[in-house]
């Protein structure tokens, strides 16, 4: 057979396997993460995969972290099943219509970084998520973004769409919530009252702009963070277990070895 015939053959096995994934199916998802039944899935890693169609993916409703990142993903509509679903990362795809989202009522954080989301208005949908902590437009580490972020007020509208957000673009919001960003807020209003020229008029006496203890850190009463924070130093402490462990075995593996390759000496 001719070479241009083994290069036509090779060409169409190529473009037939870059659509493999174009739609999620069963057999994907069922491949990627060894589960025979669609609702055992919890988590679903699905990134780079050339995925325009999200196919049967709203079949996975006990889903609670879900990343498509680079795709080239449009329509989030089978999306919106995913009740339980607490992480979603979307970024580098096609989308510019995020309505689909509002039904994820357990969403806390959201990656949307490197899409086509062109205004703040678009973000009006996401409001009724109440449990919401995390969003991200953009992202400096691999330059992505969205058409809103060449609006530089684009971060004090989502802070003010989402009092509960705690994370923007990857950097957290200090303070309670946004509470400095509040506060920050109410400086400004009182400073435009002064005057841009002419004599400025007699400033007040300064006072604390939060109460005292303010700022102190408290000791979280929540039973929930409290059990997390004991099961974290139980594995802290058994890793240094185990730390302490492979060194000694890596001490004795490297003592022996040492005596192995000594020159043998013979006694005449």
């Amino acid at each position: 057979m001719p070479n241009s015939e083994y290069t036509r053959m090779d060409a169409k096995k190529d473009k037939e396997h870059e659509t493999d994934f174009a739609k999620i199916t069963a057999a994907l998802l069922k491949s990627k993460t060894g589960e025979f039944d669609l609702e055992s899935i919890l988590y679903l890693k699905l990134r780079g995969l050339g995925i325009c169609d999200l196919g049967c993916i709203g079949e996975c409703i006990n889903l609670e972290r879900l990343d498509l990142s680079g795709n080239n993903i449009t329509s989030l509509i089978p999306l919106a099943s995913l009740k339980l679903l607490l992480v979603l990362n979307l970024s580098a795809n096609r989308i510019t219509n995020l309505e689909p989202i509002c039904n994820c009522d357990n969403l806390q954080s959201l990656n949307v970084a490197a899409n086509l989301i062109s205004s703040v208005e678009h973000l009006h949908c996401l409001h009724s998520l109440r449990k919401l902590e995390s969003i991200r437009l953009k992202d400096n580490t691999f330059s992505y973004n969205n058409p809103v972020c060449k609006n530089t007020s684009y971060r004090n509208l989502i802070l003010e769409m989402f009092p509960n957000i705690k994370v923007v673009d990857g950097e957290r919001v200090v303070g309670r919530g946004s509470d400095l960003y509040q506060l920050c807020k109410d400086i400004d209003e009182s400073l435009k009252g002064f005057y841009k020229n002419g004599p400025l008029p007699d400033v007040p006496d300064c006072k604390p702009w939060v109460e005292e203890g303010f700022w102190d850190l408290k000791r979280s009463n929540n039973a929930i963070i409290e059990e997390a924070y004991k099961q974290f130093n139980d594995v802290l402490h058994e890793c240094r277990l185990l730390n302490n462990r492979a060194a000694h075995v890596i001490a004795q593996t490297e003592r022996a070895l040492s005596m192995k390759n000594q020159p043998k000496q013979y006694v005449l």
